[in-house]
This record gives C-alpha cells, sequence and structure tokens, in this order.
C-alpha cells in the first residue's frame, strides 16, 4: 500500500475523525433546531408550538403554549416575540439566522426590504403573535419561503393555519 492509502496511520485518524463529525452532524434538521432553540428562545419548545399562516399580504407567526399547564410560558413567549418584532421591523433577522442558517430561504430579501414590510405584534392570552404585511411581491414570496422553512424545520414544534 501507499503512502495515500486509508491504511496510512496519519490517513486513518484523519477518516476516522472525519467519520466521527459526520455522524455527530447526521442529527436531523428539527432535531438540530430544537437542540439549539434555547439559544434564541427563553421559552420550551416542547410546551409550545410555532404556528405560521401565510396570507394575500404575508403572513402571521405565533407562538402558543400546547398545554393551559404550561402558563409559566407565556410571559417569556410575550417577551420573545416583542423583540423579535422590534428586531424584525429594523430588518434584524440575527435570531431567525442564528438558530436556521443565513442561508434560509427568503432570510436576506426580509433583511433587505424590511423598510417595505409592516411588522405588527400582538400578547395573546396564551402567547403571541408578529404580523408580517407587505404590498411588495418579491417581499411576500420572501415572507411565504421563510415560512415554510420555518414549518419545516420546526417539526412537531410547528404547523400551519
Amino acid at each position: 500500500m501507499t503512502g495515500n492509502s486509508i491504511r496510512s496511520p496519519h490517513r486513518f485518524v484523519a477518516f476516522c475523525f472525519a467519520l466521527c463529525c459526520s455522524l455527530a452532524l447526521a442529527q436531523t434538521t428539527q432535531e438540530h433546531v430544537h437542540h439549539m432553540g434555547p439559544g434564541v428562545m427563553p421559552f420550551d419548545l416542547a410546551k409550545t408550538i410555532h404556528i405560521f399562516r401565510m396570507t394575500e399580504s404575508g403572513g402571521v407567526q405565533r407562538v402558543v403554549i400546547k398545554d393551559a399547564a404550561a402558563r409559566d410560558q407565556v410571559a417569556m413567549i410575550q417577551q420573545h416575540l416583542r423583540h423579535e418584532a422590534e428586531a424584525f421591523r429594523r430588518g434584524d433577522y440575527a435570531d431567525p439566522a442564528a438558530l436556521h442558517g443565513s442561508g434560509m430561504p427568503g432570510l436576506k430579501e426580509l433583511q433587505a426590504g424590511a423598510k417595505q414590510i409592516s411588522v405588527a405584534y400582538l400578547a395573546l392570552p396564551d402567547g403571541a403573535e408578529i404580523t408580517f404585511s407587505t404590498t411588495n411581491r418579491r417581499l411576500l414570496t420572501a415572507i411565504h419561503r421563510w415560512f415554510g422553512a420555518q414549518l419545516s424545520e420546526h417539526g412537531a414544534d410547528a404547523r400551519a393555519e
């Protein structure tokens, strides 16, 4: 065997390291989001649900508790969504980018077009919601793509309405 063979001690160690890293990264996107969520969202993903409703002018993102016994989560949901709505108005989508990656569908368009998107926060008895609206068709498509990506990546922690 040549020095380029997998049997070379250095190549074997590198191969094993690469294999271990790829196995560690083999978690699903939903598992990644669920694992990384607490670093971005102060509430418990297992006790809450993200609800996405696409509209003709944008969409509504709602986070609510799954069960009335999780009332302790409501204040955290409201605080987080209020903060996010303020950030989104400025074109700051750092939290979704940290959780889902900067290449998330629609994200770059939303950041660049923030001045053309109306973002409204509303507290709800069981959580909170953010409403996005625009008259710009390109940004409307970006909102819908962004919602679709979140639905997919949050898995069981999200649903469409």
